[in-house]
């Protein structure tokens, strides 16, 4: 059995199987089997390995040094791995710490203190990257849960005419779930950040809230009282249904029509149900009244034939050339087509037009034959003419003076007047040859 070094805290010490020579170099055996290590400018005891040589004592001493020394060149390796925390760094090198104080171990303790210092600094480099990526990812994630709570508080805030509800309702509830997301996430914020956002999150998700609670609880009221207006309306319709006064049904359905637009909804059941039995009050009436003239168009039908013979019989008539027949003519047709009766719906414009444009020929002309022989309008055009007369021959008589006196300029004035009145004159016995004066 391998003996029991008197310094070594474990209850079994492994054999040694490994050279350490580089270690063992840094101390010494004295004759009692004591083992020093070097330390500094002198040297410090270390413990002893009894029954043993003193090359397996120092091989003991120097491989628990270098058992220590890989320990702390493997948390360096860690150091630089940016997945290993400044924690577990700093937890590694406070075990590290307790061990490397005035170990038991042979070795290079400058080496070994130098490679802890190093791990220290590093350390604290490390533990301020962490440090800055932490602000860096406070201040991102700050910004997150600010822009969910500005987009709740411009949800809570739009008018109540413009919400939107189904869809406001979703978002609202997608940012609870994405500010959840953010509490479960790596990063914390500062408590009183946290806390200020979130009340400011919560009063604008209370705010919605109320107001969607509100507006549902009038919209319910409204709607009752639209289910009523339009149960109404439905009741008049069925009553008009069976009515056969077409014409004012008609009008009173195209009432209750616009009524029933601007009643509003009552809900999309009752609105569903009540509409269908509208549309078939509706229905009921519309069908019968075309039923109705559709048989009165059938029996109408020879009718049909025979005003389109007597409207022939009227555009025959066009162009006038003796009014008088033409409206001799024109009444006696005129009576004809009344005794005829209706015609088909379909066919009536077309035969009232045709019809029409006879009766306007014979109006165009009758006004036409009047302005020219209004007695007033020919009395009027034959005074313009006597005076024009007068002034002529007044203007003739002058000229004529003028140039007796050789008066040159005069005379030129007065024949540029003389021609104008001349001109109108023709004109104004034109017009009274058209009065037939």
């Amino acid at each position: 059995m391998a003996p029991r070094p008197t310094a070594t805290p474990s209850p079994e010490v492994p054999a040694i199987t490994t050279d350490h020579s580089a270690s063992a170099a840094f101390g010494r055996v004295d004759e009692e089997g004591k083992v020093f290590v070097r330390a500094g400018e002198g040297e410090r005891e270390v413990g002893s390995y009894p029954d043993a040589t003193p090359e397996e004592a120092l091989q003991y001493f120097a491989r628990k040094y270098d058992e220590l020394f890989a320990s702390a060149s493997l948390l360096r390796q860690r150091l630089d791995v940016p997945d290993v925390s400044a924690k577990e760094i700093g937890d590694g090198l406070k075990s590290l710490r307790e061990h490397a104080e005035e170990p038991n171990v042979v070795g290079d303790l400058p080496a070994l203190a130098t490679l802890i210092t190093e791990l220290e600094e590093g350390l604290a480099a490390k533990r301020q990257a962490e440090s800055a990526q932490r602000a860096e990812a406070k201040k991102v994630a700050t910004a997150e849960r600010e822009a969910i709570v500005a987009e709740a508080e411009t949800i809570a805030a739009q008018p109540i005419e413009k919400v939107q509800w189904k869809q406001s309702t979703a978002r609202m509830r997608a940012l609870l779930d994405e500010w959840k997301g953010h509490q479960r996430g790596k990063v914390r914020l500062d408590k009183d950040v946290e806390s200020a956002l979130w009340q400011r999150f919560s009063k604008a998700r209370n705010g919605f809230d109320k107001a969607r609670r509100s507006h549902f609880a009038h919209l319910e009221v409204s709607r009752g009282e639209t289910k009523a207006v339009k149960e109404d309306l439905v009741a008049q319709a069925e009553r008009l249904s069976t009515s056969t006064d077409w014409n004012s049904t008609a009008g009173a359905f195209r009432r209750l029509m616009d009524e029933w637009r601007r009643a509003g909804r009552a809900g999309r059941n009752d609105d569903d149900r009540l509409w269908e039995r509208f549309r078939t009050a509706q229905d009921t009436f519309f069908n019968a009244k075309d039923a109705e003239a559709a048989a009165e168009d059938e029996a109408h039908r020879g009718n049909l034939e025979a005003k389109e013979a007597i409207l022939a019989e009227a555009q025959a008539l066009l162009p006038i050339k003796d009014l008088d027949k033409t409206k001799a003519a024109l009444r006696d047709i005129q009576d004809r087509w009344e005794a005829a009766g209706k015609v088909p719906r379909g066919d009536i414009a077309r035969m009232e037009k045709g019809m029409q444009k006879v009766e306007q020929a014979v109006r165009d002309l009758e006004d036409k034959k009047w302005s020219t022989t209004n007695p007033e309008l020919s009395a009027r055009a034959s005074s313009m003419v006597t005076q024009l007369e007068s002034k002529v021959s007044e203007l003739r008589e002058d000229v004529d003076k003028a140039e007796a006196k050789g008066d040159t300029s005069r005379a030129a004035k007065l024949r540029e007047q003389l021609e104008a009145q001349e001109t109108w004159l023709e004109q104004a016995r034109k017009g009274l040859d058209e009065f037939g004066g």
